[in-house]
């Protein structure tokens, strides 16, 4: 598995655990992980299809 795939997994998990240590503070001082990681986590997916293409065609 290629550096940018593992990273999707480990990206899911990191913005689970800080959404999840930021239930305990009131509704408007959280920040917006969820949108954040999914951000994130789309802009890995879009690169890595992109790398695969790349490398697959040579």
């Amino acid at each position: 598995m290629c550096i940018i795939c593992a990273s999707i997994p480990a990206v899911a998990a990191v913005g689970a655990k800080v959404s999840a240590s930021q239930l305990g503070q009131p509704e408007e001082k959280r920040k917006p992980i969820g949108r954040i990681t999914g951000i994130i986590i789309g802009l890995l997916t879009i690169s890595s299809v992109i790398y695969h293409t790349l490398r697959w065609r040579e």
